[in-house]
């Protein structure tokens, strides 16, 4: 596949419902393994960092109970090895288990080979814990973009349906301004791409779908982009955020960047009762089934 997107780009697809229901995501991985801690954390120290995320991530699970919602948990495999017990969880309380790759490697760090055993491996471990069937993956730190489109014909051929990789911004870490804001195909019968929800400012696509933003953004502001993506574009939105955003007395990590540090660590303390304003004020439910990838 060549590094831009190709001519036959299909337009987006639209999905539309009464009253417009978003996609509720989750990425489930420890807060030692973002990309942010890369330079100060090597994958071999992993194990010798105490984890936290069986208890962060049973923290959300009690919080969409509360609310009676549903939502899609990508989860690394090698969290779900560690943790059988939560991926279990999250597939009897009805959400949908879907893959974030092994162990946090980022797309643009491997090739065509090395990425498909990571995917195979990770579905599955997922599918072997869980009992269903994996349909969707998201790479870590949204990293496929127009150098490595090609990670998305892979994901078909190891049998995924959807993937929700590409983030349509300009970013330091990732993103791909130019490719669509809303659910597209590369060509007809590719695989079904659904990227971080944006909104268009002036003529420029501005974060609307969680993570760090959410935390760093006023929330009245969040709320006007995505009814904005709701009501003005009729398509529903994609939240995304990770159980390390409801934990504020996680470690600190020692030694990293000032940027990553406010970045990873900014108003932690207030992201649960932001999103349980954000589970009141929309509809949320999970990527298959708001996307109809069943």
């Amino acid at each position: 596949m060549n590094s831009a997107l190709p001519s036959v780009v299909l337009e987006h697809e639209r999905y539309r419902s009464v009253g417009p229901r978003n996609a509720l995501t989750v990425d489930v991985e420890e807060h030692f393994q973002v990309a942010a801690f890369e330079g100060q954390i090597g994958r071999d120290d992993w194990d010798g960092y105490p984890s936290r995320v069986s208890a962060n991530t049973s923290r959300v699970l009690d919080l969409f109970r509360a609310h009676g919602v549903t939502g899609t948990f990508f989860v690394l495999g090698w969290v779900a090895e560690r943790h059988p017990q939560l991926v279990r969880r999250i597939v009897a309380e009805g959400h949908e288990l879907a893959s974030h790759g092994y162990d946090h490697t980022r797309v643009i760090y491997m090739d065509a080979v090395r990425f498909r055993e990571d995917v195979t491996r990770t579905k599955r471990i997922l599918e072997d814990l869980g009992g269903v069937s994996v349909l969707g993956y998201r790479a870590p730190s949204y990293s496929i973009g127009a150098g490595n489109l090609w990670a998305l014909d892979v994901l078909q051929e190891t049998g995924h349906v959807y993937s929700s990789s590409i983030y349509p911004i300009r970013h330091d870490l990732y993103g791909m301004p130019e490719a669509p804001r809303f659910a597209f195909r590369t060509r007809p019968g590719a695989i079904l791409e659904i990227p971080v929800t944006t909104v268009k400012v002036s003529g420029r696509n501005l974060p609307a779908g969680g993570g760090g933003y959410f935390r760093l953004m006023p929330y009245g502001a969040f709320r006007w982009a995505l009814r904005r993506v709701n009501e003005s574009d009729r398509q529903p939105g994609m939240f995304y955020f990770h159980p390390w955003e409801v934990d504020p007395e996680q470690p600190r990590i020692t030694g990293a960047p000032l940027r990553s540090r406010f970045r990873h660590y900014t108003n932690l303390d207030t992201m649960e009762a932001r999103l349980g304003r954000l589970l009141t004020d929309f509809g949320w439910g999970r990527m298959d089934e708001v996307f109809n990838v069943r």
